[in-house]
């Protein structure tokens, strides 16, 4: 293969090329030159796109797919063309499908699945048996077979005596565990963030306390324990305090922040849309401000699309019944330039690759062409035709977008959308 792409401003900050418009040339996945005007003597094949921008490729930390048992959701195959136009070249698969990816099998199983495709597929492996939180399962024959963390996605760990040996039992293999946050004692029937709206509403809430009564415990557990803790999806205010305060302290932390909690509020729960049914829930607009000021100042780390496919059936139901989830990886990018810097946005699309171990590629001569385009510019609605995952849950039909994925150039093939 043979690729040159024309003209494209290098946002790569460990790139010497970085904010230059260059010509790259880009040969069986390698990255063979960058300069101007070069010269096709070969007759490769050309791309010029309008107002056409490169960065290394985007990292997804948080996607569902549904298969292997819930294909009706989305299948690997379209999960990962869908990831890939728009503009992720890697992503972690969270274990929440039927079987639960817990064991060797199931890692190797949706590996093999995800096998040629242009974006790469890094399963998470669930860190308890079928995550029902009271046995550990299978860490480190998973982390052999290629899991690049555990965690049992929106299912917060009871047992803190179980989280405490699951940190020291995955520094013996430098292993990462995600440790979601949510007290469900706290919780307990809540659907929505307590406070005016869901008040107003008549909804139960849910107290900001649930999540950062959790943060606090598993942080002490990380503190006496040692080793690397992910917090995903951080939603409010104080959350972000404590993460903070915690890296001072020298702790091994890294957290994330969803797409829809840097864009979206509790206010749009008023016509009852289930498609704004979310874990955790839409926070208030003091707490938004708060996860965009964390992004900026680096408590966050990363920000994933946290992509979860649900089926008509358990979305077009009472909000109170309704499944929580909202597709995102089509609209991640588009959301995320209304309200954050492109740099910034880049940094947190790629940044995530380090956390879990995955090698990054700069934009430089002779590297692994591992390449997301895009454009920054332009203003778009956001409808179902837009879509391209199998469920269309999305938090953002109608919502208006900044700048597009063009797609990537990974493993050997361009892909555009």
């Amino acid at each position: 293969m043979k690729i040159i792409i024309r003209g494209a401003k290098i946002i790569d900050p460990k790139s010497p090329f970085h904010n230059q418009t260059a010509d790259l040339l880009i040969v069986d996945g390698f990255i063979k030159k960058i300069g101007t005007a070069l010269p096709n003597t070969d007759n490769g094949q050309e791309l010029k796109l309008d107002n056409l921008h490169l960065s290394q490729g985007w990292f997804d930390s948080s996607v569902s797919l549904g298969e292997p048992g819930f294909e009706d959701r989305e299948t690997i195959a379209n999960g990962l063309d869908v990831a890939a136009k728009s503009g992720f070249t890697g992503i972690a698969l969270q274990p929440n499908s039927y079987p639960v990816i817990d064991n060797q099998a199931q890692v190797n199983f949706v590996k093999n699945k995800a096998n040629g495709f242009a974006t790469q597929l890094f399963p998470i492996g669930a860190l308890t048996k079928e995550s029902e939180g009271k046995d550990m399962a299978e860490l480190y024959d998973m982390k052999n077979s290629g899991a690049v963390a555990f965690g049992d996605y929106t299912k917060s760990l009871d047992n803190a005596n179980l989280l405490k040996i699951a940190l020291q039992y995955v520094q013996d293999f430098d292993g990462l565990v995600i440790a979601f946050a949510q007290d469900d004692k706290i919780k307990g029937n809540g659907v929505a963030n307590e406070g005016v709206v869901s008040t107003r509403l008549g909804l139960k809430g849910i107290p900001d306390l649930a999540e950062e009564l959790q943060i606090v415990r598993n942080l002490f557990l990380l503190e006496y324990t040692g080793g690397k803790m992910h917090v995903p999806t951080i939603s409010s205010a104080k959350s972000v305090q404590l993460i903070k305060d915690a890296k001072a302290k020298g702790l091994n932390v890294t957290c994330s922040v969803a797409v829809h909690h840097l864009v979206l509020t509790d206010e749009k729960l008023e016509g009852f849309d289930t498609r704004y049914k979310v874990t955790p829930p839409l926070k208030t607009e003091n707490d938004r401000q708060a996860l965009i000021n964390g992004v900026l100042d680096g408590t966050i780390d990363i920000i994933t699309s946290d992509h979860n496919p649900v089926d008509i059936e358990h979305k077009k139901m009472e909000f109170d019944m309704a499944k929580n989830g909202t597709i995102g990886l089509e609209s991640a990018f588009g959301a995320l330039m209304t309200v954050l810097p492109l740099e910034t946005i880049i940094e947190k699309f790629t940044s995530g690759k380090a956390i879990f171990s995955i090698p990054n590629n700069s934009i430089s001569e002779g590297e692994i062409a591992n390449i997301t385009l895009f454009n920054p510019e332009g203003i778009s609605i956001f409808t179902k035709e837009n879509i391209l995952s199998k469920s269309k849950n999305s938090a953002f039909l109608g919502t208006t977008l900044k700048g597009k994925a063009y797609g990537i150039l990974n493993q050997g093939k361009l892909i555009l959308g």
